[in-house]
């Protein structure tokens, strides 16, 4: 890419071995790829007026306002990832709800697709634990 022009397509024969050094750069590209496909502007939890999406490396946290909008936030992070050809771990994804109103507990599990997301109580993020 030069600019604003694109370059032909070409075929790629060989992966990356892992612990290469551009792995991280590379993965960082298609991650934040796949958030910029995700950046739905609709209604939800919002920090500072924008943010619905909060990633470090490979720490994905999505924010929504009920457990419908972040399943939906969720769904479309899943198609975005899957486009280009990297995986959700189900084993490795919880959610978690934090709400004042009576309807917070009723949901026990997220499906989507074929993966079942687990409900927790508390999780941590970078240091902080959160809990409910």
């Amino acid at each position: 890419m030069d600019g604003k022009n694109v370059s032909d397509r070409f075929p790629i024969r060989n992966g990356m071995k892992q612990g290469d050094a551009l792995s991280p750069m590379l993965f960082n590209f298609a991650l934040e790829y796949a958030i910029r496909r995700v950046q739905v502007k609709r209604d939800g939890l919002k920090l500072n007026g924008t943010h619905q999406l909060l990633a470090y490396a490979d720490d994905v946290n999505i924010l929504g306002g009920s457990i419908h909008i972040l399943k939906e936030y969720a769904e479309a992070l899943v198609a975005a990832t899957r486009e280009i050809g990297l995986e959700v771990s189900a084993d490795k994804t919880k959610y978690m709800v934090m709400s004042r109103g009576q309807n917070a507990g009723r949901i026990q599990s997220v499906r989507i697709d074929n993966s079942i997301f687990e409900k927790v109580e508390e999780f941590k993020y970078l240091v902080l634990t959160l809990t409910n």
